[in-house]
């Protein structure tokens, strides 16, 4: 066997769909994001501005969430030393679930190293703690939900995306007395979409399914104190696991969930993606918390950001191209070819300093190939006159068509 031709031909494979990613080196600068530092292969440092970030409000750089950190590390040094069970539970650690179990309404919450893990280790593991459960999840799922479901050993059925009556169809079909969950998420980020999460939870209801949302790209971002869709619409009772992230709108690292306080011991307890990974270092725990309290207490903010997003929805509609628009903050440019989204968005890069990757299959569908754009409060004015005129010209250059797409 050549070992090293099927790695040509597979890479090969990627080149010829035109969907081979490249890392793009960039450094953030504090206290100037969203501009960068874009180190090129010869060597050359060209200034940017990111338009594809998902430090969505800045949090990154806020000064309560660097002294928070400073201050951890002054006092603890860099890593946690362990596992949460072996010397890994730090008060930094305590403080921060305690941030966020009072964020969600819920009696705990439990910290992972990434959103990824949290969604993998929980979903993978609840067949252990009700056995003979079924899971029903979303087919636009999180590829971390998708993982946790295939492993779990358990049922799964997957419904279309946001199609209350298929969900229903599949809950009626099965046994009544079967343990069920429904896996979905409140914003797909995609399309930018919304889980139709008050008709998931009257389903859940009247089948006696547990619920269990990925708002990944919605905690700090809508409701009135930041803990997601969910929390704008008055819902988060009715949700039995919330499953977040510490890397988006919060600024820092690290995923976790909330709920009961008897869930969160059980997935502690029985999880190996919990069990047997090192815990964050302190102080990025620290500042995650200080980002968390910050944005409980900071609408503005919020605010701010959703008029950016429909500021810049609005100026790429006026120029006819085609934007999908669901009212939140996802910015998708369809291009519907991948070495069409590649090209442009390398001709962005290079031809005016603007940096946003492009998401090729299997990401997206093929024939939905996209640009998305990630705008912040953090983005003024200038670079927004920057990216449309850029996206006009650029559009024009490639002969590309401009029909609006809505919904």
């Amino acid at each position: 066997m050549d070992y090293s031709a099927k790695l040509d031909q597979a890479i090969d494979r990627l080149h010829d769909e035109g969907r081979y990613r490249t890392f793009i080196d960039i450094e953030r600068r504090n206290g100037n994001f969203p501009h960068a530092v874009w180190t090129q292969e010869n060597g050359a440092e060209r200034d940017i501005t990111v338009w594809c970030g998902n430090d969505y409000l800045g949090m990154g750089q806020h000064p309560v969430v660097l002294a928070a950190m400073h201050e951890a590390i002054d006092a603890t040094g860099a890593g946690s030393g362990g596992t949460r069970n072996i010397s890994g539970t730090t008060v930094y650690h305590k403080r921060l679930e305690a941030e966020l179990a009072d964020l969600h309404g819920k009696e705990a919450a439990l910290l992972f190293t990434s959103a990824y893990i949290a969604n993998d280790a929980t979903l993978s593991t609840l067949p252990k703690l009700f056995p003979g459960l079924i899971i029903y999840s979303d087919e636009l799922n999180h590829a971390s939900m998708i993982e946790g479901v295939r492993r779990n050993g358990g049922s799964k059925r997957i419904f279309r995306h946001n199609d209350v009556d298929h969900l229903r169809e599949l809950l009626a079909a099965d046994d009544a007395d079967a343990p069920k969950l429904i896996a979905f998420e409140s914003i797909y980020s995609m399309d930018g979409d919304f889980g139709p999460i008050e008709a998931i939870c009257d389903l859940a209801d009247e089948f006696g399914a547990l619920t269990y949302i990925d708002e990944v790209h919605a905690v700090g971002m809508y409701g009135p104190r930041g803990a997601g869709v969910a929390e704008r619409d008055r819902l988060m009772h009715r949700l039995d696991i919330i499953n977040g992230t510490l890397a988006k709108a919060y600024g820092v690292m690290g995923g976790y969930i909330a709920a009961s306080d008897k869930m969160c011991d059980a997935i502690r307890s029985y999880a190996p993606g919990f069990i047997f990974t090192t815990s964050l270092p302190p102080a990025v725990a620290a500042g995650a918390a200080a980002s968390v309290a910050f944005l409980k207490k900071a609408p503005e903010l919020r605010e701010k950001h959703q008029q950016q997003a429909a500021a810049l929805k609005l100026r790429l509609k006026g120029l006819g191209l085609p934007i999908i628009d669901h009212g939140s903050h996802i910015v998708p440019v369809i291009v519907g070819n991948p070495v069409h989204t590649k090209l442009l968005s390398d001709m962005l890069l290079e031809e005016h300093g603007i940096y946003v990757q492009p998401i090729n299959f299997p990401t997206v569908p093929r024939g939905t190939e996209r640009l998305r754009f990630t705008p912040s409060p953090v983005h003024g004015p200038d670079e927004m006159d920057k990216l449309v005129h850029a996206m006009d010209g650029l559009w024009a250059h490639c002969a590309l068509n401009r029909a609006e797409m809505v919904g």
